[in-house]
């Protein structure tokens, strides 16, 4: 392997650590924030009116 291909090989590997460990706490925080707004109280602006 030649040193250009070497040098875009580390380049890449080093790259690939934080994007998947950012895309992956991205998609879990997206995730829960969904679970949690459907289990949201929606009921508690109705008991406000009374």
């Amino acid at each position: 392997m030649s040193t250009l291909e070497y040098i875009i090989w580390q380049t890449l590997g080093l790259a690939a650590v934080p994007v998947i460990f950012l895309s992956g706490f991205i998609a879990v925080a997206a995730i829960s924030l969904w679970v949690l707004s459907l289990s949201k109280d929606k009921s508690s602006t109705d008991d406000a009116v009374e």
